[in-house]
């Protein structure tokens, strides 16, 4: 097989396969709805025969635009974000914009390094999935001029556009709620410790201080998975024998938690209530069933996309912040009644 660049078919070799000018073709890539419906038949035909490959690049150097938008993800293997992403494409697909996802891993200073290599390669817009950025990202986001969404949180001083849900009122709610079913001895685990974690802390730390009550925080820089929960939960029986609840800062740490409760005769939620966040779909499939706080990722996904496409749209946006809320999981892992480990 040759790799030679120079024999990929052109518009032109598609325009002379069926008998009409480039022009056409052209005018078909672009919008394929723009041309005849039996023409349009015969160039996507050709096409796939000849396996075309579209080359934007003078199209990018001639527009400065690349019909494509930058993700940054902090994660590749969460489903949080796998989600969120599928919200974005639903939107950019309908009209016409590729994604590019670059990985970030957390890291501010990745963060950076990524959004320098999508601005090289000319995206028309940026959706970040963190808000807390180094100044060489915020210079550069100011040079390039692109349109911005940060989602996921509600920044107190955003770039641009904002859709996301506020961390500390939904932890404080659900904490609540525990807290209202009788138990006292509530612990929090936190992983991580990024910006999400600490919100949802705070939320937590508020719930109780209210209530009179110690908060616990069982916390690691560690990245989460299920072996983390059962580590954590470990450690905070050795360090609060007496405790009947834990609110988790997402699904894996509170389903690695009931797993090594269940592997040492804790009873779940008689014993000990477990609380997690993000409500992924692992959690109802489990026994119990776990209690989460549900975040609305896809739609914050399509509302983010939605609001760049305007931007991009020239329209003039009179909202900017956009809170999406959440709602709490109706598991079973959290009994209204408490019985603290004996």
């Amino acid at each position: 097989m040759s790799l030679d660049q120079t024999s990929r078919p052109t518009l032109q070799d598609i325009a002379d396969k069926i008998g009409i000018t480039k022009m056409t073709v052209s005018r078909y890539m672009r919008n394929p709805e723009s041309v005849a419906a039996k023409t349009r038949e015969k160039i996507a035909k050709v096409i796939e025969e000849v396996g075309y490959i579209q080359n934007r690049a003078p199209a990018m150097l001639s527009k400065s635009s690349s019909k494509a938008i930058g993700i940054l993800l902090p994660s590749l293997s969460n489903q949080v974000f796998a989600t969120f992403a599928e919200g974005i494409e639903e939107v950019t697909k309908a009209n016409g914009y590729e994604t590019l996802i670059a990985h970030i891993g957390y890291s501010p200073e990745e963060e950076e390094s990524k959004v320098a290599s999508l601005l090289s390669y000319q995206v028309d817009g940026l959706i970040f999935t963190e808000t807390q950025h180094t100044q060489r990202t915020l210079q550069m986001i100011k040079t390039a001029g692109v349109p911005v969404v940060e989602t996921m949180e509600l920044p107190e001083n955003p770039i641009d556009m904002v859709v996301g849900l506020d961390h500390k009122q939904a932890s404080y709610t659900v904490v609540k709620q525990m807290l209202d079913s009788g138990k006292k001895s509530i612990a929090y685990f936190g992983a991580r410790l990024d910006s999400r974690t600490q919100l949802r802390m705070d939320g937590y730390k508020q719930a109780m201080e209210e209530a009179g009550l110690t908060p616990k925080c069982i916390l690691t820089e560690a990245h989460s998975n299920y072996t983390l929960g059962g580590e954590l939960l470990e450690k905070a029986l050795d360090q609060y024998p007496g405790i009947d609840g834990i609110f988790c800062t997402n699904d894996d740490i509170a389903i690695g938690a009931m797993m090594y409760a269940q592997t040492h005769n804790i009873e779940v939620p008689k014993q000990l209530s477990v609380v997690g966040y993000n409500a992924l779909d692992i959690g109802q499939a489990i026994s119990p069933k776990l209690t989460s706080v549900d975040s609305p990722r896809y739609e914050i996904g399509k509302k983010s996309a939605e609001l760049l496409i305007s931007a991009l749209a020239g329209e003039k946006l009179g909202q900017k912040v956009f809170n999406l809320g959440f709602t709490i999981s109706q598991g079973e892992s959290l009994q209204l009644r408490a019985q603290t480990l004996e």
